[in-house]
């Protein structure tokens, strides 16, 4: 993929979505942690619904292990995986509080050390809470990036993510994680994609494919 197709691609999408940005709210490096932990594998909406009460109740490390751990189950038992999760945040905690003084740490390598924070979350906080330029590679991201072409259909989420590095200027690294998030999240979705009106479905090999076919063949997730 040359320049001017990434550019055509982020132009496009940038119109479509001008004010793509971070749905899970929160107001402080610390919640924006918590709710990017909550967020694996559920829905931005349902985590919003959950952190509405939990943020309200737990404002700092030390009310998090403050209570039993079957306590904090149950504030985010409608979170899929919730246990786990609970198990993650007071661990984390823990850690927050031993090593780094109660506050969310600035660095990448030390984010990633922290309980349920991978790569991708660690992106999430270090672009939205820190302001440095990083992609985040979710299933929208990764899906988008491999229909449009700017990743091959076997890369791993590490190998799309560098791939998108290089073809993206690093400083519209984190606005281009949000509008390829939104474009994924409302547009090209993983079952039935908006192929028929989307202005880039020339240059997606799943959307040539759909229009071809009338949407028979099994979509990329």
């Amino acid at each position: 993929m040359n320049k001017k197709q990434v550019r055509t691609i982020l132009d496009t999408i940038g119109a479509m979505f001008p004010d793509a940005h971070c749905e899970l709210n929160h107001s402080n490096p610390f919640e924006l942690t918590i709710a990017v932990l909550l967020s694996a594998q559920c829905t931005d909406e349902t985590v919003n619904k959950v952190t509405a009460s939990l943020f309200q109740k737990y404002k700092t490390p030390e009310d998090y292990i403050a209570v039993p751990i079957e306590e904090l189950e149950q504030d985010i038992r409608r979170i899929g995986l919730y246990r786990n999760k609970a198990k993650n945040i007071q661990a984390l905690c823990v850690l927050l509080l031993d090593k780094y003084g109660g506050s969310i740490p600035e660095q990448h390598e030390q984010l990633v050390e922290l309980p349920g924070v991978g790569r991708k979350t660690a992106n999430v906080v270090m672009s939205n809470a820190f302001g440095v330029p990083a992609i985040a590679v979710d299933t929208h991201v990764e899906r988008v990036s491999k229909r449009l072409g700017m990743a091959n259909l076997k890369d791993s989420v590490l190998e799309v993510e560098k791939k998108l590095m290089k073809l993206v200027p690093k400083d519209e690294w984190t606005l281009t994680h949000h509008r390829l998030i939104f474009f994924g999240r409302y547009h090209c979705k993983a079952q039935n994609p908006q192929c028929g009106v989307c202005p880039l479905v020339e240059m997606c090999r799943e959307g040539k494919k759909r229009m071809k076919s009338g949407s028979r063949r099994k979509p990329i997730q």
